[in-house]
């Protein structure tokens, strides 16, 4: 059985920039960092594995590997987000200093069950802040909500790639 999770891993520029943003904008202290320098099989690399905690003890973790092949480019909300959870009052507080400190910010969007606010990571991941509201408990509950209709609906009758564009 799944307890939860532990972490996520994405690859980053540089991990001191990296940790500028996580750690000193956002306040997930770095609590953890592992120098590979050969993987499990024995093959030689350099790698830098950072962990940044989040208050429910999980982890956002980075990999900087300098020299190997790795397609950046900017991520779409669609592509690929990171929606970390926050209480409410904190949306329009990190609104303010993300947009003070001239890092890329959008929001506040209601999405009816969340409110978010939305940065760009100096890796180009799209970091969002949500807070619930008090609809969330019955907008994510399955027994209620219609989560597996719509889901069939969708795949009953979804446009073609053509169609839906990229």
């Amino acid at each position: 059985m799944i307890k939860g999770l532990h972490h996520n891993a994405y690859r980053c520029r540089d991990s001191e920039e990296t940790r500028r943003f996580y750690e000193d904008f956002l306040g997930l202290p770095l609590s953890g960092s592992l120098e590979i320098r050969a993987t499990k099989t024995g093959r030689e690399t350099a790698a830098l594995h950072t962990f940044y905690r989040l208050g429910d003890g999980s982890y956002l973790a980075f990999f900087e590997v300098p020299g190997t092949p790795f397609e950046w480019k900017t991520q779409h909300d669609y592509d690929l987000h990171i929606a970390l959870e926050v209480e409410p009052p904190v949306l329009d507080a990190m609104l303010a200093k993300g947009r003070a400190l001239g890092i890329e910010s959008r929001g506040i969007a209601d999405h009816g069950f969340i409110r978010s606010i939305y940065f760009r990571d100096p890796n180009g991941y799209v970091i969002e802040l949500t807070a619930k509201t008090p609809e969330h408990a019955r907008a994510m509950d399955p027994a209620t909500n219609g989560a597996r209709a719509t889901l069939d609906r969708w795949q009953a009758a979804k446009p073609t790639a053509a169609a839906g564009g990229a």
